[in-house]
C-alpha cells in the first residue's frame, strides 16, 4: 500500500526515464487491502525449461552402472555418488524431482534417409515431443512446445509473454547436415508445429530488453552508448517512488536496484574486456557475450531471474548448446572438446572423461537455484513458486540413443510438487508422460495428450 495514500500500486509499475523502463519487483505497496490468501495463492506457476544437449556420460551402460546419472535407489531414500553430475543439487533434494529412465522416440529415425541425423532433430523435439519433418525448405514441421503452449494459456497478462534464451551461436539459416533444416537445432520453443522462435544468447540485448524498452530509438541508442547506468537515467523516478513507500519496500527497492547495477557493471566489465584488442576465446561472439561459459551463464541467469522477479515474463526456455559444438571447458578439468568427448566409445576412462564435462555444465544450474532461492515475491521465493525442467532428448551419446534419457524437475510449483525423490519410470515409457503430468500440474488440464504421450506419469509420490 502506498504510505502516503493508503491506495495500492500496480503490480507491473514501471520507472520510466529517456530511453530506460524498469519494472520493479514485488512490494507490499502493491498488495491490495481487501487481496484474501487464496487470491495470492492463485497466482500462475512460472516455468523455466532447460535443455541439456548431447545426454550424459550416465545414460551409457558403463556410466549406468557406475550410477553417473540416476541414483542406484528408487523413492525417497536414494542416495548419489559424488561422479554423480546431479549430486551437485543434494542442497535443493526437497526441491528436486529426478525422473530417469524416459525414452523420447520423436527424435529417432523415423525412416532410412533420417538415419545419422540425430543431432539435427534432437533439440526440436525436447519440449515438443514430436517428430520433425525432414526437409531444408520452409515446409518445417514439428510440433507446438509445451512452454508456448502454457505461454498462450498463462502468459499473455505479461509484457513478454515468454522469452527465449541460449548460450551458443544459433544464427545459422537454412539447411544444415542430412537434409534438416537448421532451424530444428537452433530452436526449441516452437509457438506452433512451423513457427519456432528466435532465442537470445548476448546477455547485453537480453538486459536491454528488460530495462531499454522506453522513449524512443534515438534515446535507447544515446543511453547505451553512453557510460551511465540504466539506474541514472530514471534517478528522479526512484527518489520520487520511495517517498511514497514504507520502510520494507524502501529496503527491498534498495537490494533490487543494486542488484540491477551489479548484472549491468559485469555486462559492461565483460563488452569492454571483449573489446580491448586482445584474443578472443571465441573471436566471432558479440562483444556482451564471456569467453567463459560459467560467467556467460551467470548473467543469462541473473538476467531470467530479474525478468521473473518483476513479472516481465512467467515463461522461459534456455537452451545450453549445440549437440555438435567443439567448445572446450577448461574449467570443467578436461582438455577435450565437447562433441569428441561425447563420442567415447563407452570405454572407462573416456567415459569418465565426458563426465567432468558433464558435471562442470549441469552444476551452472546450482547458480539459478541459488538466486531463485534467495529472490522472494509475494511473500514466496521464486524457487517455491516455480517449475523447472531440465533434460536432454538424447540418452548415450556415444551411440546417439535416446532411451533411458535424463530429465529432472526443480522448484516446488506453487506446492504441487514436493520433491525430495528419485521416480524410475517403467521401461519404455515416453518422456512425453511425465511432461504431460507435469502440464497437468501447471493447470493445463485441458491437455489430454502431449506428443507421442501414452498417459500421465506422477510427479507427486
Amino acid at each position: 500500500m502506498n504510505f502516503i495514500t493508503g491506495t495500492h500500486l500496480p503490480r507491473r509499475t514501471f520507472l520510466r526515464g529517456a530511453g530506460a523502463a524498469m519494472a520493479l519487483p514485488f512490494l507490499d505497496a502493491m498488495v491490495p487491502a481487501a487481496r484474501t490468501r487464496r487470491e495470492m495463492l492463485a497466482d500462475p506457476t512460472r516455468l523455466i525449461c532447460v535443455e541439456e544437449v548431447h545426454g550424459q556420460a550416465g545414460c551409457n551402460v558403463l556410466g549406468a552402472s557406475k550410477h553417473l546419472w540416476a541414483p542406484e535407489q528408487t523413492g525417497r531414500n536414494y542416495t548419489m555418488v559424488a561422479d554423480n553430475p546431479m549430486a551437485a543439487f543434494e542442497p535443493y533434494r526437497d526441491a528436486m524431482t529426478i525422473v530417469s529412465n524416459t525414452d523420447v522416440k520423436m527424435a529417432e529415425a523415423f525412416a532410412a534417409p533420417e538415419i545419422g541425423g540425430d543431432h539435427f532433430r534432437s533439440s526440436a523435439v525436447f519440449l515438443t515431443q514430436s517428430h520433425p519433418k525432414q526437409t531444408q525448405g520452409s515446409d518445417i514441421w514439428a510440433g507446438t512446445s509445451l512452454d508456448q503452449m502454457y505461454a498462450k494459456k498463462f502468459g499473455q497478462a505479461s509484457p513478454f509473454p515468454s522469452m527465449q534464451f541460449c548460450i551458443e551461436n544459433l544464427d545459422q539459416a537454412g539447411g544444415c547436415t542430412y537434409n534438416y533444416s537448421c532451424v530444428y537445432i537452433d530452436a526449441i520453443s516452437w509457438a506452433s508445429p512451423n513457427e519456432p522462435l528466435p532465442m537470445i544468447r548476448d546477455p547485453r540485448l537480453a538486459f536491454d530488453m528488460l530495462f531499454g524498452a522506453g522513449g524512443t530509438a534515438e534515446a535507447r541508442k544515446a543511453r547505451s552508448e553512453s557510460r551511465k547506468s540504466v539506474l541514472d537515467w530514471i534517478n528522479t523516478e526512484v527518489v520520487s517512488l520511495k517517498k511514497q513507500l514504507g520502510a520494507a519496500d524502501r529496503v527491498r527497492i534498495d537490494r533490487y536496484l543494486q542488484n540491477v547495477q551489479e548484472i549491468e557493471r559485469r555486462i559492461k566489465a565483460v563488452e569492454a574486456r571483449n573489446m580491448s584488442g586482445e584474443p578472443r576465446e571465441l573471436p566471432n561472439a558479440p562483444p556482451g557475450v564471456p569467453d567463459s561459459f560459467s560467467e556467460h551463464m551467470k548473467l543469462m541467469f541473473d538476467v531470467q531471474v530479474l525478468a521473473l522477479e518483476t513479472d516481465l515474463t512467467r515463461v522461459i526456455s534456455f537452451k545450453l548448446g549445440r549437440d555438435a559444438d567443439n567448445r572446450v571447458f577448461p574449467e570443467s578439468g578436461s582438455s577435450q572438446p565437447f562433441h569428441p568427448a561425447s563420442h567415447h566409445g563407452g570405454g572407462e576412462p573416456r567415459v569418465l572423461e565426458f563426465n567432468k564435462i558433464n558435471k562442470y555444465r549441469t552444476g551452472q544450474m546450482t547458480y539459478l537455484l541459488d538466486k531463485m532461492k534467495d529472490t522472494m515475491v509475494d511473500g514466496k521465493s521464486l524457487l517455491d513458486s516455480s517449475m523447472i525442467i531440465w533434460g536432454s532428448p538424447m540418452a548415450d551419446s556415444n551411440l546417439h540413443n535416446h532411451r533411458r534419457c535424463p530429465l529432472a524437475f526443480f522448484g516446488k510449483a506453487n506446492g504441487k510438487l514436493p520433491g525430495g525423490v528419485h521416480l524410475k519410470t517403467p521401461d519404455g515409457t515416453p518422456m512425453a508422460n511425465p511432461l504431460l503430468s507435469a502440464m497437468h500440474l501447471l493447470g493445463m488440464d485441458d491437455v489430454k495428450q502431449f506428443g507421442d504421450s501414452t498417459g500421465e506419469f506422477s510427479l507427486t509420490m
